[in-house]
């Protein structure tokens, strides 16, 4: 009998989905601390492994390739990679595979919520009920959210989706991307370049990808060019923006606040950030609901079954594997 492929499953969040890999495969599952394998435990676990299922937190560089020599295929849990070296897993031609689309709704709404708890200093009111402060409370005074503008910066999939939200709340819409024509659904929806639509929004908020180019987008420079009563939301990537920049921006009041899901070194959060209280944070929540990870989880496991079986997965970033 044949030996079955091994699939080392770096995440301890219940998937019924796993069922099919232990159905097909032999599956090892973390069981250490946490809610996933920390990097020693990872090196220690793919010596002899075809598959892995990792998130976009958990780091597979050259050192974890090197240390998986039987490695096929790497399934990121999420629409992310940049926690993949993809250049060198194409290099040793470990396919890199991810669940696209699936996060539109579940990352827009989460956004639209940071906006109105901003606008509505939600979080800052709560803390005060609970300090048994109900005066101070009433003090709060918000902003509406109808007739603000919302620029939005990359109007891919989550970033349309975000405008339709936005324009139910009666916002204004404009948004910042390679192309200019947002087509007849969004003929409302004007384009900006960036410093035009930082210098215009009462609310930014940021649905780029991670890359060489976006790294610290969001620096000293496009923060000074935001209004002082404007807010940035970030629940793209972190290191989108200069968080150093940022903080210093929230400090010195130059912008009214933020919202950020995600840090530019998770998941660690600066000390500095949690001492402000103009900011609210979120421990990257963005796929975190619990029908939409189901649907992920078979995503993932569709793309690491088909690659054991010699198919062609069906979401894989470095297909140019298949030509070498």
């Amino acid at each position: 009998m044949a030996e079955r492929p091994r699939v080392f499953v770096a995440l301890r969040w219940p998937m019924e989905a796993l069922a099919r890999i232990d159905a097909e495969c032999e599956m090892r599952r973390y069981e250490g601390p946490g809610g996933q394998a920390s990097r020693e435990a990872l090196i220690a676990a793919v010596s002899d492994v075809e598959g892995l299922m990792g998130s976009a937190q958990l780091a597979v560089d050259a050192e974890v390739l090197d240390a998986a020599p039987k490695l096929r295929v790497v399934s990121n849990f999420g629409v992310g990679f940049d926690n993949v070296d993809v250049a060198a897993a194409t290099e040793r031609g470990v396919l890199v595979c991810n669940t696209p689309g699936v996060l539109t709704d579940a990352v827009a709404d989460l956004t639209l919520g940071l906006v109105i708890d901003l606008a509505r200093k939600v979080v800052e009111a709560e803390r005060i009920v609970r300090e048994g402060q109900w005066a101070a409370g009433r003090g709060i005074m918000g902003n509406d959210l109808r007739g603000k503008t919302l620029g939005i910066v990359g109007f891919g999939r989550i970033g349309r989706a975000v405008a339709q939200r936005a324009r139910a709340f009666g916002m204004q819409v404009c948004f910042h991307d390679v192309f200019e024509d947002p087509g007849a659904e969004f003929s409302d929806c004007a384009h900006r370049s960036l410093d035009d639509l930082l210098r215009e929004a009462d609310f930014v908020t940021l649905h780029v990808n991670l890359t060489d180019e976006t790294e610290k987008l969001i620096g000293a420079r496009e923060l000074a060019l935001m209004k002082p009563t404007a807010y940035l939301v970030n629940t793209a990537r972190g290191p989108i923006v200069d968080e150093a920049a940022l903080v210093r921006a929230l400090e010195e009041k130059r912008i009214a606040g933020a919202g950020l899901d995600v840090f530019e070194h998770e998941p660690k959060v600066s000390a500095a950030l949690l001492a402000l209280s103009n900011v609210v944070l979120t421990p990257h929540l963005g796929s975190a609901v619990r029908e939409l990870r189901e649907s992920m989880a078979h995503i993932v496991v569709d793309n690491i079954v088909a690659v054991l079986e010699g198919r062609r997965p069906p979401n894989c970033w470095n297909a140019e594997i298949y030509s070498f």
